[in-house]
């Protein structure tokens, strides 16, 4: 005993004589002139007071949540309705139509057009067949060439025209060929302009656009609905006539910026992902199912090229303003004996854990000065109100179990990771320090 007296009296009159003091660290609960420190433990049940203060992640730009899809061949059938859920995006981008505006039905090729007769019976022996004496009404098919053909008047076109018109020419032709021309005419049967609805609805469908407006909504509503529990990260995919239009389902529902009136060939896909890949192999599907042309399918290839090119720019800009550091970045700092003290990068779109912290931004705890007894986490209060409440959340990982604790304590911005040296440590750097100058005092006491 008396020797380590002696020894540590030699030491401290060393030190003194040198000029040489090492100051250690540590976390000191209480009043301070850096604030009021408290040090909690950290157990399973405070890492779930630890974790519920509100903090978001901040989020990657849209574009690298989104995808514009592959080019390939056509799917066998269509998409199937419910999909694997993805990352959301902070934001979706909305791409509107042009405005419509309502206007009358033009009959089409596939329409089935009645005309209906006065039931007299004079009636019906002057028409002399040109109309059916069954009901005194009678359905004719608007032909691939446009016409309707009736008995001993001949072939009439109609295609293009409203019911007006198509009444006015039916009235012409049945005079000109000396046929009394009483009858009413309506369409009894709407084929020629269709929608088309599948991806995440109840009942994808083909819905016919009538003598009322279809519009975008009602087209939905009419599917069933949509089979999506997240409505609000839910698109609706509108490809016309060579563009490819997106809007998010809720402002479809809110008709935020009115109603979408939908046009003949509109093709929908409601999307639960963020991903167009799906979407382009449904509307291949349905424009080859359709017979369209094939500049068609150019048409939404190149759109989808450039909707391709578009992602691909947003992202290396982001990636470049990244690098220069123009992009705002949450980080929390790793201080004392850890492998590497640095400024650790909080992730985008996910928390980062204490765990992740050590052993990804660290590189782990030296095993030889490293004290696992002591590993803070050091985090300010969000309060204006308390801005000088610091509180010290305590992990003891000398049983190597508490490390799983690690791995569920979530990090903050600002939070400041300090792990403390072991005792020898301490030691190591008293002597470190002091032996520079031993040796320069004993050569200044030689020289002299």
């Amino acid at each position: 005993m008396k020797a380590r007296l002696i020894l540590a009296g030699l030491l401290a009159t060393t030190l003194a004589g040198c000029g040489v003091i090492y100051h250690g660290t540590g976390v000191s609960p209480g009043v301070t002139d850096q604030g009021k420190v408290r040090v909690l433990p950290i157990t399973p049940e405070s890492v779930l007071t630890a974790n519920h203060d509100p903090y978001t992640p901040r989020s990657l730009p849209a574009a690298f949540s989104q995808t514009a899809g592959t080019t390939g061949g056509l799917t066998s059938a269509p998409p199937a309705a419910v999909y694997e859920r993805q990352s959301r995006p902070a934001s979706v981008e909305t791409l509107l139509p042009p405005p419509r505006q309502p206007e009358p039905y033009r009959i089409g090729v596939g329409d089935v057009v009645l005309l209906a007769t006065p039931k007299s019976g004079n009636t019906v022996e002057q028409l002399a067949g040109v109309l059916a004496a069954e009901n005194s009404r009678q359905g004719y098919t608007v032909q691939d060439d446009g016409t309707i053909s009736i008995a001993n008047v001949g072939r009439v076109e109609i295609a293009g025209q409203t019911i007006e018109d198509a009444e006015a020419t039916l009235f012409q032709r049945f005079l000109d060929k000396q046929v009394d021309p009483t009858f009413s005419l309506e369409i009894s049967e709407f084929n020629s302009k269709k929608v088309t609805i599948g991806g995440a609805v109840v009942k994808p469908t083909v819905e016919q656009i009538t003598l009322s407006p279809l519009y975008l909504d009602q087209a939905i509503s009419d599917a069933g609905g949509t089979t999506s529990g997240e409505l609000d990260y839910t698109l609706v995919r509108l490809y016309r006539e060579g563009k490819l239009y997106q809007v998010p389902l809720k402002d479809v529902y809110a008709r935020k910026g009115g109603r979408i009136l939908l046009a003949a060939g509109d093709i929908i896909f409601v999307d639960a992902e963020y991903d167009l890949a799906k979407a382009e192999g449904y509307f291949e599907q349905q424009l080859k199912l359709g017979s369209y042309r094939q500049t068609e399918l150019a048409a939404l290839q190149n759109e989808i090229a450039l909707r391709r090119a578009g992602l691909s720019e947003e992202r290396d800009t982001f990636n470049a303003r990244l690098e220069l550091g123009a992009e705002k970045r949450d980080y929390a700092y790793l201080t004392g004996e850890v492998g590497k003290q640095s400024r650790f990068a909080l992730p985008f779109n996910e928390k980062a854990s204490l765990a992740d912290a050590l052993y990804d931004g660290a590189g782990g705890l030296p095993a030889k000065t490293a004290n696992p007894k002591h590993i803070y986490v050091l985090r300010g209060s969000s309060d204006p109100l308390e801005y000088q409440s610091i509180t010290a959340w305590h992990l003891d990982a000398r049983n190597a179990a508490a490390m799983l604790l690690a791995t569920r304590f979530e990090l903050h911005p600002n939070d400041v990771v300090y792990v403390a040296a072991q005792p020898v440590t301490h030691w190591s750097n008293v002597v470190n320090a002091i032996t520079p100058s031993l040796l320069i005092s004993s050569v200044n006491a030689a020289t002299n």
